[in-house]
């Protein structure tokens, strides 16, 4: 135990001492979290919009008075002729165009039928979608709030849990994590054995006293301490800078969060076992992990509306468990017997990864 203290002692004083690389360790997840926090957002606000209103009564502009003060909406122009829709989609000034036919009052007010007609730009159709049901959910509301409602054959209450108001960031942030997380831990550690190589100071460890688990876990000792000061700023920020509550235990998110911490510093230490350089470490890391982690983990795209043999694969990436357990507690309030799947499951990578790890590494330069 002393040998290893002494590595360990070795290894932090290293890591200190290399203050550029100490500061990129630090600073990057913050820079990181703020930069996808605040770009990445599926919140549709002020988005452009023209109105043709070929009745003019007063029932189409307090529809277009509800649309534009819901700030969703924001008005580009008001059209008078067809021609000018297209003009206005191709020169990209708005994304939903709002017609309203002739006498619509009149021949809702005695038919119970009025047509209006919302024309979207689906060069983006996930946003053309949201734009179309937002509108669509206003006019609705407005009928209800005009006791217009014996006209609608169902009145449907809607009530959103766990996110109220709908905002993107709630499912940003669990997902930023996660990928910090990843990225990070294994970045750091994956670089470590195989800078002793290039170094040349792999000689002076294969001849001390230590056996190949107490170096393996000697390299990860020090980064998991930088790794649980990163995670520490990222839980903070998220809640005092996006506004993300902590709604479960936290001391159970915590201990998921160190978890997956570990695994992804184990993971990076098999990845500097089984590399020749250091190029090839930093490689594997941001290309092998970076994609997987944003496409295959449910971060930003469904699993479930993947093609079954990619939701197959997607169970071989860690990020896709801790995803899920991470917003179980932060979001849901759940506790341990709702994610001990997860848990075992990130807990049985990690011991995974130390074991190659530990096998992998050979204790003769050649």
């Amino acid at each position: 135990m002393k040998q290893f203290i002494g590595f360990f002692r070795k290894e932090f004083i290293h890591i200190i001492r290399d203050f550029r690389s100490l500061m990129i360790l630090l600073l990057m997840p913050v820079i990181m979290m703020l930069i996808f926090g605040y770009a990445i957002n599926m919140d549709i606000k002020n988005a452009g919009i023209a109105i043709m209103d070929m009745s003019g009564d007063d029932m189409t502009r307090e529809i277009s008075d509800k649309i534009l003060s819901s700030g969703y909406f924001e008005l580009n122009e008001v059209i008078s002729d067809q021609s000018r829709v297209e003009e206005l989609f191709k020169e990209g000034k708005v994304k939903e165009v709002l017609v309203f036919e002739q006498d619509f009052a009149r021949k809702y007010n005695s038919e119970g039928v009025a047509k209006v007609q919302i024309l979207a730009d689906a060069s983006d159709p996930n946003n053309a979608n949201m734009l179309v049901n937002y509108t669509n959910g206003i006019i609705a509301n407005y009928l209800i709030q005009k006791q217009f409602s014996e006209f609608l054959p169902l009145q449907v209450q809607s009530r959103f849990r766990y996110n109220e108001n709908l905002e993107s960031v709630y499912m940003f942030v669990p997902g930023l994590i996660a990928l910090l997380a990843m990225l990070i831990s294994t970045m750091m550690t994956s670089i470590s054995i195989t800078r002793e190589k290039e170094n040349g100071t792999m000689e002076a460890i294969l001849v001390s006293p230590l056996k190949p688990w107490q170096i393996v876990l000697g390299k990860v000792a020090p980064y998991a301490f930088i790794a649980l000061s990163n995670l520490i700023v990222i839980l903070l920020m998220g809640t005092f800078v996006f506004g993300v509550p902590y709604r479960g235990n936290l001391f159970l998110l915590l201990a998921v969060c160190i978890l997956f911490i570990l695994m992804a510093l184990s993971l990076g230490i098999l990845i500097s076992t089984i590399s020749s350089n250091q190029l090839m470490a930093m490689i594997i890391s941001m290309v092998g992990l970076l994609l997987p982690t944003i496409l295959l983990s449910g971060y930003i795209f469904p699993i479930e509306n993947m093609p079954d043999w990619l939701q197959y694969i997607s169970h071989i990436f860690p990020a896709r468990y801790f995803i899920t357990a991470l917003k179980a507690v932060m979001l849901k309030g759940l506790g341990f017997l709702y994610i001990w799947k997860e848990i075992l499951i990130i807990f049985g990578m990690m011991m995974l990864f130390l074991g190659v790890s530990i096998k992998k590494f050979k204790i003769r330069l050649a």
